[in-house]
């Protein structure tokens, strides 16, 4: 059997494989994601069809076409209101290397692993969340420092325990979410911070999902 150039070929019903113009290399929806995501963070913009071209390594537009519907299908591109491109959920996927005490698995190992997208993993549901950068030590105890990144759900019931932002008698505050019977109770994760009980109003924005921490720029 054989392929022209820029050619894509349908292994089976869920993998889509793209033969680039060396026909040496081949790229499938993770790769071309990927590619896409790094362009924009470069760029701060996403690619023309003209710049797709080099970037997949093919020579036809309707190659970048064809991808391009499949990131729109996956939902990881959006159109605008102009019919322009821009990301919906673009992620950077890495390798799901498994669990690690002490070193480091063999680049053998890392092939045998999954790939993980922190998108996909941090946020269950992208829609009602958002991202606030945390001040104050209050919830230090809980290993969230002052500068982390958290992601807030809104809509989402609180539980016992979980940790919420709300807004307390005209303040802002993220805490341990507790309640006995009727009485809600707001508690730090620092002993130097006492209980919070709303004396008159108290507006729960959304509950904390995951918090995030870089170390290096």
């Amino acid at each position: 059997m054989s392929l022209n150039q820029g050619q894509i070929f349908i292994l089976d019903n869920r993998t889509f494989v793209l033969y680039t113009v060396s026909m040496k290399k081949r790229i499938n929806i993770n790769d071309v994601e990927q590619k896409f995501a790094s362009f924009f963070k470069k760029q701060r913009r996403m690619p023309t069809y003209s710049e797709m071209l080099p970037l997949l390594g093919v020579k036809a537009k309707s190659a970048a076409g064809y991808w391009t519907k499949k990131l729109l299908d996956k939902g990881a591109l959006e159109k605008d209101a102009k019919g322009f491109l821009k990301p919906a959920r673009l992620s950077f996927n890495l390798p799901l290397v498994g669990n690690v005490a002490a070193g480091f698995p063999s680049p053998a190992e890392e092939e045998l692993r999954d790939t993980i997208s922190f998108d996909e993993y941090l946020v269950n549901n992208p829609s009602s969340s958002f991202v606030l950068s945390v001040t104050g030590d209050s919830m230090i105890g809980e290993g969230i420092k002052e500068k982390d990144l958290v992601i807030v759900e809104r809509g989402r019931e609180p539980k016992n325990g979980d940790i919420i932002l709300a807004e307390v008698d005209g303040h802002w505050t993220m805490k341990y979410f507790r309640k006995r019977g009727k009485k809600i109770t707001l508690e730090a994760a620092n002993p130097k911070y006492p209980p919070i009980s709303p004396r008159e109003e108290l507006r729960i924005a959304g509950v904390i999902t995951a918090v995030v921490r870089k170390y290096h720029k």
